[in-house]
């Protein structure tokens, strides 16, 4: 652990931010690791405005969380981006070093694969993914690390397809696709992984029968969705969004501040609480 008593900033950006949950995560983080002289906040930044903000940023910052839509728009205004967050070209980290640099990075990948492995699933022989956008490409690079055989992406449109097939390859993952008509047929996978929007996925869990693998469902808020519920109710596992959104958090943390281990309990429990209290 490093300590440090000069002014340290952070934040997320983003539009829309207000519900934002990553402000709580690393307060609670930087609380425990007795970081009094650090601060994270949110601001509502979108893609127009991104440039004049990062000009304004002065030595006492010391990284951002991005979100949409700025997980890309980002990437013209760095120095240099990571290996994992050039394999999706999507940047949700960004480090501002001593010697004035500005580092993207990618810890949603990571920690997807950390959330998944939290509840032992280390290896996968098969997936599907419901879903066609920003995440669901990271879904992907996840897969590439712990699924051995074919990825089936649900979609929309052939042109959803097209962008899935051809992450599929760039990221070395087998992937074939399918209409999105015919989602419930994903439910037969070891492993789903539903990347859509809040009310998305809600007409299909009464599709969910039988004794159901493991989902992991990105969203947190509201939750669980009727999805997650319809899989909980038949003894299937569940991974929420929360998951998620803390395990990249603890990799942001560590990043930023030097701290290591994060907190990932407290980040945990301050994250539950936050969603109680909604």
């Amino acid at each position: 652990m490093t300590a440090r008593t000069e002014l340290r900033r952070a934040a997320v950006l983003g539009s829309p931010i207000t519900h934002s949950l990553s402000p709580v995560l690393h307060r609670a983080a930087y609380a425990e690791l007795g970081l009094s002289h650090w601060s994270y906040d949110r601001f509502e930044v979108d893609e127009f405005r991104l440039a004049g903000f990062m000009a304004k940023l002065d030595s006492t910052w010391a990284g951002l969380s991005l979100t949409m839509p700025l997980k890309r728009a980002i990437i013209p205004l760095l120095d240099d981006i990571s290996d994992t967050a050039a394999s999706v070209e999507a940047v949700n980290t960004v480090l501002l070093t001593g010697d004035g640099r500005r580092l993207g990075d990618n810890t949603d990948i990571p920690g997807m694969i950390a959330a998944l492995r939290e509840r032992g699933m280390d290896k996968v022989e098969s997936a599907a993914v419901l879903g066609a956008g920003a995440t669901a490409s990271s879904a992907l690079a996840a897969l590439a690390r712990i699924c051995t055989g074919q990825v089936t992406a649900y979609v929309r449109s052939e042109a959803r397809a097209h962008e899935m097939r051809g992450w599929g390859e760039r990221l070395g993952v087998d992937v074939r696709t399918a209409d999105w008509d015919r989602a419930h047929e994903a439910f037969a996978a070891p492993l789903v992984i539903a990347t859509t929007p809040a009310g998305t996925t809600d007409s299909l869990a009464g599709a969910v029968t039988g004794a159901p693998g493991t989902l992991f469902d990105v969203l947190y808020d509201p939750w669980p969705t009727p999805l997650a519920a319809a899989w909980s109710r038949q003894g299937g596992a569940v991974v929420g969004g929360l998951d998620l959104l803390v395990h990249q958090a603890v990799l942001q943390v560590e990043q930023m501040t030097g701290c290591t281990p994060a907190p990932l309990q407290a980040m945990r429990n301050a994250g539950e609480r936050a969603l109680e209290a909604r």
